[in-house]
């Protein structure tokens, strides 16, 4: 006889039905046995637990009882299919008798609940469409189905429920036996996709209170820290819109990628103009203008030529260093610039481009200092003062200034702004973790 159970049991296992009818004209109370001795399973029990779909119809057909039998854990044919997730065999069950929908195994939990603990959320729909009740029933420690969700982290589990329910507000914001919601749970686990969906909904209450009289924020601050706090904090305080510092940061970043693109695009008409500014500085090294290179050569050379008066000569002195080291400068920045568009770095990296913007700067400052020097000089050279108030030039000189200098002070407070922030963020998270 024992034999024969033994047989019978690897029939199940096998999914052998065959093996099942030979063993039924064998002994036709072979399945009636299976219902008084105390057994730790079923034939049943391992078929479900298997997902064999035909020997669970077919043993089913043959003895509808062992539906409800348990095993030595308490657990029903239809726990063991509803944690494997075997969608055939729930639904095979739950056509004999889906009462079996309310059996607790020894931990009190339904077959709903661990199909939700492993997200197998096709059985989980058709165990709601049997018995919708079950989701009201808790599991040991006073848990919902909605608290064993999140604990496993099946956020897909804890729309289906959600949605399946009709008073929500009730059921979604139900503490355990310590008094912890759902938003409680996800909070202390760091789930930032399950907080993300429970405070866009409406009906959860944010500031729910614990046994302990703590919110879902006051678990956050007691919790270890963790890079993730940053974003529940803000979610928590604001729900799932943006910050206004968050909105601002985008804004600057996506100013800084349209600004990088459209370097990439204007590098060959950087180069062009580069290219222009190092042509015009050379030939005007090489060939200055009238007068002012010949000028100081030969006041410095020519014994026989009288004297030139003091102030005339280091007039000429200073006007012919100026010039050079300013045409000089253009000269080295642009050749500068065309040195750095060539070399092949990444263009759209923020340091490269910062000091691409310097050098550029200093040549456009240097070939234009140096024309102003020119027309200085051409000036006092015809007999003019070298300008006046009346002079466009001046003006046009006094604007490039104010320029340069405005725009130097703009960057010097955009990062005397940066740096500030950056100390005082640094300041808040080191008081955050020492406290």
């Amino acid at each position: 006889m024992e034999r024969l159970q033994t047989k019978l049991f690897e029939a199940a296992t096998q999914n052998s039905i065959t093996s099942l009818q030979q063993l039924l004209i064998d002994d036709p109370l072979i399945l009636e046995r299976a219902l008084v001795n105390r057994f730790n399973e079923t034939p049943l029990h391992v078929a479900a637990m298997l997902g064999h779909v035909d020997f669970v119809r077919e043993i089913i057909g043959l003895q509808p009882q062992l539906v409800n039998e348990l095993n030595s854990h308490l657990s029903s044919p239809l726990h063991l299919a509803a944690a494997r997730g075997h969608v055939g065999v729930v639904k095979v069950l739950l056509s004999v008798d889906n009462r079996a929908c309310f059996g607790r195994d020894r931990n009190e939990r339904l077959p709903l609940h661990l199909a939700a603990v492993k997200g197998h959320v096709e059985a989980m729909k058709l165990l709601l469409e049997a018995r919708p009740e079950a989701t009201m029933v808790t599991a040991c420690g006073g848990e919902s189905v909605l608290h064993l969700c999140v604990k496993s982290y099946q956020l897909e589990a804890l729309k289906l429920i959600v949605n399946s329910v009709t008073n929500v507000v009730d059921f979604i914001n139900c503490g355990d036996n310590d008094g912890n919601t759902v938003l409680h749970l996800a909070v202390a686990e760091k789930q930032v996709e399950v907080v993300k969906y429970l405070v866009s909904m409406s009906e959860v209450e944010v500031d729910m209170k614990n046994e302990e009289g703590l919110t879902a924020m006051d678990v956050l601050i007691r919790s270890r820290r963790d890079l993730r706090d940053s974003e529940i904090e803000h979610l928590l305080k604001h729900g799932d819109k943006p910050t206004k510092k968050k909105a601002k940061k985008n804004s600057w970043n996506h100013f800084m990628k349209q600004h990088d693109v459209w370097l990439e695009k204007e590098k060959h008409t950087l180069m062009v103009v580069a290219s222009l500014i190092a042509t015009m500085a050379f030939q005007a090294g090489v060939d200055p203008p009238e007068g002012l290179w010949k000028t100081n050569r030969i006041q410095i050379n020519d014994q026989n030529a009288p004297a030139p008066s003091t102030a005339t000569h280091n007039n000429s002195i200073n006007y012919y260093t100026d010039f050079y080291v300013c045409n000089t400068m253009a000269f080295i920045a642009s050749l500068s610039i065309i040195l750095l568009l060539a070399s092949g770095l990444p263009i759209r990296r923020r340091l490269f481009m910062w000091i691409l913007k310097v050098i550029t700067w200093i040549a456009i400052t240097s070939i234009a200092a140096s024309y102003i020097i020119v027309i200085a000089y051409l000036r006092v050279v015809g007999g003019d003062e070298s300008f006046t108030l009346q002079d466009p030039q001046l003006y046009t000189v006094l604007v490039w200034i104010a320029l340069m200098f405005l725009l130097i002070f703009c960057h010097t407070i955009r990062i005397i702004v940066k740096l500030f922030k950056k100390f005082r963020n640094g300041w808040i998270k080191c008081t955050r973790f020492l406290s």
